[in-house]
């Protein structure tokens, strides 16, 4: 993806800017599914097909990691090694959850589908926020 695509995704040239874009909307979606999970956990644990009390846990935990990459999205200067720990912790989350698939969840076919797709999106997530990151250095120089 090169930087005007980049730029036109975070509609802002600035990379300070898109960086907290994407990390905001990296928090906000985060967030969302944390939400969903704590507060549907028993029918989306049957649509799923994944067990309510892992659902909750997995709320309890994307609610605490969508705080704090939100915390990092307000700061006027994000620190490079957190935005870097967020990538790698989303590249983790994605190579987890792909894992999980083959080595131990049993979910219906909505679940594979949804554990792929959010698996992608996290992905999604870590490639923006690490472009965003290197542009932002390359204009700092």
């Amino acid at each position: 993806m090169s930087t005007n695509q980049l730029a036109a995704l975070a509609r802002t040239a600035e990379p300070q800017v898109m960086l907290r874009r994407f990390l905001a909307l990296d928090a906000v979606v985060t967030g969302g599914n944390a939400v969903a999970y704590l507060a549907l956990s028993g029918p989306l644990g049957r649509f799923l097909g994944a067990g309510s009390g892992l659902l909750l846990a997995l709320g309890a935990f994307l609610a605490g990691y969508a705080g704090a990459v939100g915390l990092l999205a307000s700061r006027r200067h994000p620190p490079a090694l957190a935005v870097r720990a967020v990538v790698e912790a989303n590249l983790a989350w994605a190579a987890l959850s792909f894992v999980a698939l083959a080595v131990w969840l049993s979910p219906t076919t909505a679940g594979a589908v949804w554990t792929v797709l959010q698996a992608l999106t996290v992905t999604g997530f870590a490639l923006l926020q690490h472009i965003a990151l290197r542009a932002r250095q390359g204009s700092s120089v």
